[in-house]
């Protein structure tokens, strides 16, 4: 990314972090994240009365520092990436429970309560979308975009709720693509970590040979690369529709969804994934926290 749109790019990720600390709490702020920040400029960009907002300086300390943007819109998404961590942390606990999921937990008990008090509608929805998803696992799904839109479906009702006015179809389309989008690529990043620990992946249920990663995609090569081509090119159509109502940060927007979103495609197949797009980037020591943008 090049430096005007990385400087810009770096501010909403920022006043996301001090939005959670405000909201929150400090421990909140572990949960600032690459695909809600993108979320949060396309809502800002399209709905937002703050358009200019002065950047926090670089410090060792800049974590302390107070929010510079006086939005509601802002501080909706705080509240709602918390409450998707929440939920990130029910499924792994159902998945595999484990000390350090529990550990999370507790450490995030006080912010997780006061953001389930403030929108318990956003946390009820949000509840529903993981049962779903947890559902159509049960069921033995192998359709990893169908399963990546299901769940996109739900979690981007409270975004059109946050958009308020300023919502329509391709706007929603957007968020449940970005969200299958993101389901695909954790998928086959997470090959041979859900084999070794007997989790589910969708890409494992008709597979009876599984070896390695390697080896499963140099098989089904062709297939996967054609799944994750097909998701993106319906981000991609969709954030055409979104960016003429854009008022801002289009040159982020743009290198994102064109550049980075493919080539971290590209770096997950391929088996070079530096981070996962999603929430769990937070919590999940495997990866580290490094944008692809």
């Amino acid at each position: 990314m090049p430096s005007p749109e990385r400087a810009a790019y770096q501010k909403y990720y920022c006043e996301t972090c001090h939005q959670l600390k405000a909201g929150f709490g400090l421990v909140s702020t572990a949960t600032v994240n690459y695909d809600m920040t993108f979320n949060t400029i396309v809502l800002n960009a399209v709905a937002g009365d703050v358009q200019e907002f002065e950047g926090t300086p670089k410090s060792v300390r800049c974590v302390f520092r107070g929010p510079k943007a006086d939005s509601d819109i802002f501080r909706k998404m705080a509240a709602y990436t918390v409450l998707l961590t929440k939920w990130e942390l029910v499924d792994d606990r159902t998945d595999k429970p484990s000390v350090k999921t529990d550990l999370i937990d507790l450490t995030l008990g006080r912010a997780i309560s006061k953001a389930e008090s403030m929108y318990p509608e956003y946390d009820g929805i949000v509840g529903r979308g993981f049962g779903r998803l947890r559902d159509m696992e049960l069921d033995g799904c192998s359709d990893a975009v169908r399963m990546g839109k299901e769940f996109g479906k739900a979690l981007t009702e409270p975004l059109s709720d946050i958009a308020g006015d300023s919502d329509f179809p391709e706007l929603r389309s957007l968020f449940t693509d970005l969200t299958a989008a993101v389901y695909v690529m954790d998928a086959i990043d997470d090959l041979e970590d859900d084999f070794m620990d007997g989790t589910y992946n969708p890409f494992l249920q008709e597979c009876t040979d599984f070896r390695n990663r390697d080896e499963y995609v140099r098989k089904n090569l062709y297939g996967l690369t054609g799944l994750v081509n097909g998701v993106i090119g319906d981000l991609q159509r969709d954030y055409s529709a979104v960016r003429r109502h854009m008022r801002s940060m289009t040159g982020v927007t743009d290198n994102i969804v064109y550049l980075g979103v493919p080539e971290s495609a590209k770096n997950a197949v391929a088996g070079r994934s530096a981070a996962k797009m999603s929430v769990k980037n937070a919590l999940d020591l495997r990866k580290k926290r490094t944008s692809t943008y």
